[in-house]
Order: structure tokens, then C-alpha cells, then sequence
């Protein structure tokens, strides 16, 4: 169990990784706004998901079918998600968007998991929480990142946290299926898949420049591809042995990529705040990968 424990960390870990690229990836898209970037991203990206998960949701079917609410509930955050997460880093910039969404994932999903399941948060994951939080403060207050179109940043702010809401319900909800005796796949399949039709509308609507310039549709492709479909393949099956609220914490290497590659590509600016913020998010993955002290 140790071992599957550690393996479900890397796999949430490398999930993380990807996720932190979406940011500068979506810079390069000149014409696509962030409502079009996010339905791209998480529309394609959730059918896709549904589509390889066919045999598994047909055996899981009738299991499914009991939850449909929580299947309901871990759609609609789906839907939500990208919108708010690309929003919000379009008004506040990569690095502040980006922590701000993932510094608040932690205590949502925190606060999910005490309200309805009664889960005790022992003293490792307030000290890994607390360090990867109070990194993300530091490269939230370091990071100077222009906002793009000259939007307000703390409407972009308020969309982040939006962002860290949503993404803590559908990690919960997926969470829950798993826990019900639904597998990996068909649990993200069938609550990726209803997102992903949620989110059809919003990309026919807005994504006209993917199909007018192939730089936009280069991007589109990556998102909905690589940190989209692939990345949450990973993410779903570490989530078969490591808790939501454990899930969250790993997940805040993300903004620490973000920031680097916002910072190193798109030009923003990280100061020595923000350095010293990657530093205490990378000790709080440290501190959050001691193994347990046993009974």
C-alpha cells in the first residue's frame, strides 16, 4: 500500500507538471480568448477522456447510475473550471492566476471532505498545506505579471478562486465514485464526459480563430492533448490511492511550473519573493511525501 501510495503521488505529481504549461501555452494562441482556450482545453480534452473509458463505463454502468448527483455535481465544476481558471489568468496574469487558483484548491477540497465524509486532517498535511500556501502567497506577491487586456486583477483574482472551488468538487466527486466502487477511468470518463458536452456550446460560440489561424489551433490541440487528456489520465489514477485533500497539496508544484515558465517564456517578472515562494512549495511537497508514522 506504501508503494501504491508513492506511486499515486508521482502520477498526481506528473499530472501537476503538465497542468503548470497551460498557461504560457495559451499565450501563443494570438486570437483565442480565454473562454475559447478553456472550453478547447476541457471540452475536447473531457470527451476524450469519456471516449477511452467506454469499456469501463459500461461495466461500471449500473454503479454509475446510482450517483447520478454526484456525477451531476463533478460535471457542472468541470464545466465551470476552465472558464473561471483561463479568465482569471487572463485578467491577473500566468503566476498570480495560476496560485491563486491552486493555493485555494487545498482548503476547498479540505473543507469538502471534513463537511461531508467527517475526515480528519492530521498534522503532516496542515504542515505540507501551510508551507505549499504560504509559498503560493509569496509567489502571488512576487510574481509581477501584466494582466493581460488591461482587466481588472482582482475580478481575476475572484475567478481564480472560483477556479480552486471547482477544481477541489470534481476531484471530490471523482473521489467519491472511485470510493463507491466505480474504477479510475470510468469515474473521470463519465464526469469529464458531461462536462465535456457542457462545455461544447461555449467552444462552438467563441472558438472561430482555431479555425481561422493554425497557431491558435496548434494550441488548442496541445491543451486539449497533452495537460487536458493525458495529464488527467494521471491524475485519475493516482487518485485510486491518494486522498482528494492529499491530491490538492501535490497539485500546488503547478503553480511553481507556471510561474517558472511564465516568468522564463512570457517575460513576467519573479522576484526574490517569488523564488522564495517556489522554495517553500517545493519543502511542503517534501514534507507532504514523509512517509506515515504507523499505529
Amino acid at each position: 500500500m506504501a508503494g501504491a501510495s508513492r506511486s499515486g503521488a508521482l502520477l498526481v505529481l506528473v499530472a501537476a507538471i503538465l497542468w503548470g504549461t497551460t498557461g504560457t501555452a495559451a499565450t501563443f494562441a494570438p486570437h483565442a480568448g480565454p473562454l475559447a482556450i478553456g472550453a478547447a482545453a476541457m471540452g475536447i480534452g473531457g470527451l476524450l477522456q469519456a471516449l477511452i473509458a467506454v469499456p469501463q463505463l459500461r461495466r461500471d454502468r449500473e454503479r454509475l447510475r446510482r450517483h447520478p448527483v454526484l456525477i451531476g455535481v463533478g460535471a457542472v465544476a468541470v464545466a465551470i473550471y476552465p472558464l473561471a481558471f483561463y479568465a482569471g489568468m487572463h485578467l491577473a496574469g500566468v503566476a498570480v492566476g495560476t496560485v491563486v487558483a491552486l493555493a485555494s484548491g487545498p482548503i476547498f477540497a479540505a473543507i469538502l471532505e471534513r463537511a461531508f465524509e467527517r475526515t480528519p486532517l492530521d498534522g503532516r498535511w496542515f504542515a505540507g498545506a501551510g508551507l505549499g500556501i504560504a509559498g503560493t502567497a509569496l509567489l502571488a506577491l512576487g510574481g509581477q505579471g501584466s494582466a493581460a487586456g488591461g482587466g481588472s486583477v482582482a475580478l481575476g483574482v475572484g475567478l481564480a478562486l472560483l477556479a480552486g472551488l471547482t477544481y477541489a468538487v470534481y476531484a471530490w466527486a471523482a473521489r467519491r465514485l472511485m470510493a463507491a466502487g466505480c474504477g479510475s477511468r470510468s469515474a473521470m470518463g463519465a464526469v469529464f464526459g458531461v462536462g465535456g458536452v457542457l462545455l461544447l456550446p461555449v467552444l462552438v460560440v467563441t472558438g472561430g480563430s482555431f479555425l481561422q489561424d493554425p497557431r491558435d489551433l496548434a494550441v488548442g490541440t496541445y491543451m486539449a492533448i497533452v495537460p487536458m487528456f493525458l495529464g488527467y489520465l494521471a491524475f485519475g489514477a493516482g487518485l485510486r490511492t491518494v486522498p482528494a485533500r492529499s491530491a490538492t497539496v501535490l497539485t500546488l508544484a503547478e503553480p511553481a511550473v507556471a510561474a517558472v515558465l511564465a516568468w522564463a517564456v512570457v517575460g513576467e517578472r519573479l522576484g526574490g519573493l517569488g523564488w522564495a515562494g517556489i522554495a517553500l512549495i517545493a519543502l511542503s511537497l517534501v514534507v507532504f511525501s514523509l512517509p506515515r508514522a504507523r499505529p
